[in-house]
């Protein structure tokens, strides 16, 4: 069975808050909006995000790291949000494991937030419904799209391609790969929901310097202890002197 997913790579992400942006861009003119922003800038502020970046610090001073973890639904295989809704909004799909919810149905009785271990799901005010992470269903699937661009928004938007996208049931697909290769981890497995989501750990990356790298060499741009001029030059006052 296909199970459609994200792997994240803690070791590149910058925490540039890129996905945020691309996923609320997306999914606010997609099917899945609008999402809700009240107040955005005021001292209470609420909105409705798929997607979020925490920032902390780890380890004790003076041997700290700044972690940028991203967060959204993690499409778990055994997903506790859905058996507990009452009118079945919230569900599953067979054919690629994507955890949805069906907007008619749901009556935001936040049920399913309350299941979720992850703090995942995002109610939206304006609405009264549940709102949570598609994986940019509309697009992932829209055959008229070029393959290369049938990918979530926050997959596209990351400049250091730290998310990638694909299927972690196949053994070939890159997702597969780099979780075989870097020991991805799942998000708190303990709590047997079977995240299809996956985390590649922070590498710790060894710097060597050269002792001819620390010498101090001349600009190469001067010569003879000065700047050569430009070739080209706009005219000055001096050129229509009289």
């Amino acid at each position: 069975m296909t199970q459609l997913a994200l792997v994240i790579d803690l070791n590149v992400c910058v925490g540039c808050h890129a996905c945020v942006t691309s996923c609320k861009q997306w999914n606010t003119s997609g099917t899945a909006g609008a999402l809700a922003d009240l107040n955005p800038y005021g001292a209470d502020p609420s909105g409705t995000f798929f997607n979020r970046v925490q920032t902390f610090e780890v380890g004790e001073f003076p041997n700290t790291q700044t972690v940028h973890f991203p967060k959204s639904c993690l499409h778990c295989e055994d997903p506790p949000c859905v058996p507990v809704c009452p009118t079945g909004a919230s569900y599953k799909r067979k054919e690629d494991g994507i955890v949805l919810v069906d907007y008619d149905k749901c009556i935001g009785c936040k049920y399913c937030s309350w299941a979720c271990p992850y703090g995942a799901r995002e109610f939206d005010e304006k609405r009264k419904v549940m709102t949570k992470c598609t994986l940019c269903v509309d697009r992932v699937t829209d055959q008229t799209q070029p393959l290369a661009e049938r990918k979530p928004a926050c997959v596209l938007a990351c400049p250091s391609n730290a998310r990638l996208f694909g299927d972690v049931h196949d053994p070939e697909s890159v997702v597969s790969k780099a979780i075989a290769e870097r020991g991805g981890y799942q998000l708190m497995p303990e709590w047997g929901t079977r995240p299809a989501n996956h985390y590649l750990p922070r590498r710790k990356t060894e710097l060597t310097i050269h002792p001819e790298d620390l010498e101090r060499v001349d600009n190469p741009l001067k010569i003879d202890g000065k700047q050569p001029e430009l070739a080209h030059r706009d005219p000055g006052r001096e050129d229509f002197a009289t």
